[in-house]
């Protein structure tokens, strides 16, 4: 028996476990919950709000697809696609209890607190979503867990084997993303009990995607041939406006109802990204360079990512300042990553949404204000003349820092003992459509 259908048998086992499991636990619900407090209204926006974060996940798979050689964009999408898969398996086996179960010292859920979604149907509403049903937040909640290890296959485009891929994503996934979802989201996680905020990822999917990517360059090292040699520019675009689109579900969606505060939250993400992907162009043209579409499409990002810890926490005046700022940073980081180092991190996803999701965090910091969120019990951030929030945020940034880039650099070597992560050069030279799907564009 070949190698690869070898290790075909690994999954192939772990479905069979989940067959016995969804037959053995079937969760059949006693009663639907249908309490007075389930506001129809709100459920409809969060039913919305959550096939629009979905979206976001293609738009993904065009965005990166678009930058990479054209013997690897099927790949490439094809990693964010699989994160729609597989990831809703585990997250409805354990991930949604692993992020939202019973505290477990204010760092991880009891796996069995929702273990296979039981009782999730008849379950009263989660604390801070009181107007919808848990199983909508439940699976809310899933799509934001569904993008983030997408997000950071853009660091190693073009040179992993797709089933190696798989493992990471779920060990990624209930490890890294499942803790930080916990502290920072739960009611009795740490950050959260401590006063950090975070609206819409900031700290959970950005900077842990970041760090994760930066871990994963550093790891996999550089591409036999460098460089960008994007087969599409029309799907960049494309997954730009998917991206931007499915974003207002994103962070107007964690306001977690129909409400002022989400429309505050729509406004400040359109605001920031606007600003974000005018500057990217301008700060380009002043340098002597040529205004290009992906430029514009990389600052939208930017800007999107920059606003999201902060969407519902600063004004729309100050989101505008939180999108120049993290596209001028962002881009800088970029120039000196291409130019001053050889770090291979294909798409630049840790100098976009590693350095973008701290710039947003430390501008939470500065620019937060009680007045737009009741939920802001910390304080106001330092434009205002208050000094906690800023250094709580400074804290909460260097540990999930830490947290992310030792923790998914650690669960890369464990998972290339198990199997090799990174394709032959054969495999590299022929491409990735080829070698490890059999398929071309």
């Amino acid at each position: 028996m070949s190698m690869s259908r070898k290790l075909a048998l690994i999954p192939f086992s772990i479905l069979v476990v989940i067959v016995i499991l969804s037959l053995i636990h079937p969760s059949i619900p006693t009663s639907v919950y249908a309490g007075p407090e389930i506001n129809s209204g709100d459920t409809a926006w969060m039913i919305t709000a959550t096939a629009l974060v979905l979206f976001m996940t293609p738009g993904l798979a065009f965005f990166y697809g678009g930058m990479v050689r054209k013997k690897n964009v099927i790949s490439t999408m094809a990693q964010s696609f699989i994160s729609m898969a597989v990831i809703t398996i585990m997250w409805v086996i354990v991930g949604f209890s692993l992020a939202f179960g019973d505290s477990i010292g204010g760092i991880i859920g009891n796996p069995a607190t929702f273990f296979m979604m039981d009782d999730a149907l008849a379950h009263a509403p989660w604390s801070l979503a009181p107007s919808i049903p848990l199983i909508l937040f439940a699976f809310f909640q899933l799509k934001f867990a569904i993008i983030t290890p997408a997000l950071i296959t853009g660091a190693f485009a073009e040179r992993v084997k797709f089933t190696s891929y798989i493992l990471f994503i779920v060990l990624w996934s209930l490890l890294i993303y499942s803790p930080l979802a916990h502290m920072t989201w739960h009611p009795d996680g740490y950050f959260f009990k401590l006063g950090v905020l975070d609206f819409a990822g900031g700290t959970v999917v950005h900077m842990s995607a970041g760090w994760a990517a930066f871990a994963s360059a550093l790891f996999f090292k550089s591409r036999s041939t460098g460089g960008l040699e994007p087969a599409r520019i029309t799907y960049v675009l494309l997954g730009t406006a998917l991206l931007w689109f499915g974003w207002l579900g994103f962070n107007a969606g964690s306001a977690l109802a129909a409400n002022s505060l989400a429309v505050s939250a729509l406004a400040t993400t359109t605001s920031a990204s606007a600003a974000a992907a005018f500057t990217w162009i301008i700060f380009d043209a002043v340098r002597g360079r040529k205004p290009s579409a992906m430029g514009a499409c990389i600052g939208a990002v930017v800007g999107l990512v920059a606003i999201t810890p902060a969407a519902g926490f600063v004004s729309i005046p100050h989101s505008l300042t939180v999108g120049i700022v993290a596209a001028l940073v962002s881009n800088l980081v970029i120039e000196w990553r291409t130019s001053r180092t050889n770090i291979d991190d294909t798409l630049d996803v840790f100098p976009c949404h590693g350095v973008g999701g701290m710039v947003g965090m430390i501008l939470t910091g500065v620019f937060a204000h009680q007045s737009i969120n009741a939920a802001n019990t910390t304080g106001n951030g330092l434009f205002f003349g208050e000094t906690k929030l800023f250094f709580l945020h400074l804290m909460a940034l260097v540990v999930v820092s830490a947290f992310a880039f030792i923790g998914t650099f650690i669960l890369l070597r464990v998972v290339n003992m198990i199997t090799p992560l990174r394709v032959t050069a054969e495999e590299e030279e022929a491409g990735l459509d080829l070698s490890q799907h059999g398929e071309k564009l």
